[in-house]
């Protein structure tokens, strides 16, 4: 399939969330090829005439938060041209919405949006049931924020970052290189946490540094050593209480995440501990899909579908 470009609007409404047009185009031209890979949309080539519009509408089959319009709106653009549709209402990305409720209405070429249909509900569906589970676990850590890590898909990381966002958590490091993490490995290979953090302050002394520490002696030895920020993996409640005290002793603010094990039913008791953070993986490599249906309501005459009304 030859794709369109996408639209002024288009491209300004993914810069505004933070994402960068090009290569979110480039990953909707992925998925789109995906199903066209064999051929083009045989079933809607048969059965829907070539120049008819419609009226449709994204409504929510489920109760969340929603993100990802801007990818539908992308991909409504790269199959039909910025001509070829046109939204009627938008609702933003990180809304709350209950079964029935109508994020995302237009008119469009027939042809064109229900070959789109299926790219733009994958994109929408999964990337909401991140924002939806994220806003449940930064409600149940509140005053903590929550944090998401690199347990994300293969080459969707920038976009389930994003809807972590959306749903009100906070992003980790997006890669390898914007934040170092000295984890268990790291002190081994360094010879001991405090050499490995003396390595990486030596090798990138402006880099923002995080230790890993699954024992409350290794972080007395972090924070002796220069550490900012903490991440106390796999501790009991009580271990962690004990960490962030350790902190507390400190002239310097020292920050504190929670890490391995978590689980909402002890999101609160967790949170109570003090610490600043709660890094969540299942944000991310397990949320669930947020339910969302794609409806043709009419079909309108062509008249309209070209006038610009």
């Amino acid at each position: 399939m030859e794709h369109h470009d996408l639209g002024e609007p288009t491209r300004q409404l993914l810069e505004r969330a933070g994402l960068d047009a090009e290569a979110t185009a480039a990953l909707v031209r992925t998925a789109l090829d995906e199903d066209l890979a064999y051929g083009p949309d045989v079933t809607t080539a048969a059965t829907v005439p070539g120049e008819q519009w419609v009226e449709a509408s994204i409504r929510a089959r489920g109760g969340g938060v929603v993100a990802g319009l801007p990818l539908a709106i992308a991909t409504f653009d790269l199959v039909m041209g910025a001509g070829g549709w046109r939204p009627r209402s938008l609702v933003d990305d990180g809304s709350v919405v209950q079964p029935g409720d109508e994020v995302l209405a237009v008119q469009a070429q027939t042809r064109g949006l229900l070959t789109a249909e299926r790219t733009a509900l994958n994109f929408v569906g999964h990337l909401s049931g991140v924002a939806t589970a994220t806003a449940s676990w930064a409600e149940a850590v509140a005053p903590a924020r929550v944090r998401d890590t690199r347990k994300t898909l293969p080459g969707l990381r920038v976009l389930e970052k994003y809807a972590v966002r959306c749903g009100g958590g906070v992003n980790h490091r997006m890669g390898l290189g914007d934040a170092a993490l000295i984890k268990d490995n790291h002190v081994v290979a360094a010879g001991g946490v405090a050499e490995a953090v003396m390595a990486v302050r030596a090798a990138a002394p402006q880099m923002p540094l995080e230790v890993e520490c699954d024992r409350v002696s290794q972080v007395g030895e972090a924070i002796t050593a220069g550490a900012d920020l903490i991440l106390l993996d796999n501790m009991t409640v009580d271990e962690l209480r004990e960490a962030v005290a350790l902190g507390r002793l400190e002239r310097r603010p020292i920050l504190f995440e929670a890490s391995g094990g978590l689980t909402l039913a002890s999101a609160a008791a967790v949170a109570a501990t003090g610490v600043d953070f709660v890094a969540v993986g299942a944000l991310t490599h397990s949320a669930a899909v947020l339910d969302l249906g794609l409806d043709v309501h009419r079909v309108i005459p062509r008249s309209v579908g070209s006038s610009g009304d």
